[in-house]
């Protein structure tokens, strides 16, 4: 298995993945997230023509995805209170359903370490929905604490 950067040829694959990962929230939220395609086409080649939002997916022998992590460099520069640390913020994280448990996702992980320390990150920071209690288990064995906790009342 290799990580590298997506590429055009990884949009089908990568619109699989992202539906996965839609129908997890989907299932946990229905009252948030509706079904459908979350990026077009067109979306998907600008992010992946985008150094500012970089996807770095995991691919088989035969280059096949396996995974992706998309990823978007956050830095809050000349902020009032806020100080200007550069953070690689992982917007999402998937590994084919089918293919969970075979250390994939921490290898994806350990890419994106290595990609925001070669980038001089501060620190990597993603947020995980209450309602996906796997992905949950999987961040916290990968070390990673609650930085801030989204809270919510319904109306």
């Amino acid at each position: 298995m290799q990580v590298r950067f997506a590429q055009e040829k990884d949009l089908p694959r990568i619109h699989t993945l992202l539906e996965q990962v839609n129908l997890v929230h989907h299932q946990g939220r229905p009252d948030l997230f509706k079904l459908g395609r979350k990026y077009t086409d067109e979306q998907l080649l600008a992010i992946i023509g985008d150094r500012g939002r970089p996807i770095l997916v995991a691919a088989d022998e035969t280059d096949q995805v396996l995974g992706y992590a998309f990823c978007i460099f956050q830095q809050h520069v000349d902020d009032n209170i806020m100080t200007d640390i550069r953070t690689l913020y992982i917007d999402d994280l998937c590994v084919d359903e089918t293919l969970r448990g075979r250390h994939i996702g921490k290898t994806l992980y350990d890419a994106v370490l290595a990609f925001a320390r070669e980038q001089g990150c501060y620190n990597v920071t993603l947020n995980v929905w209450s309602c996906n209690p796997s992905a949950m288990r999987f961040y916290e064995a990968q070390g990673l604490k609650p930085q801030k906790v989204g809270m919510e009342v319904i109306l």
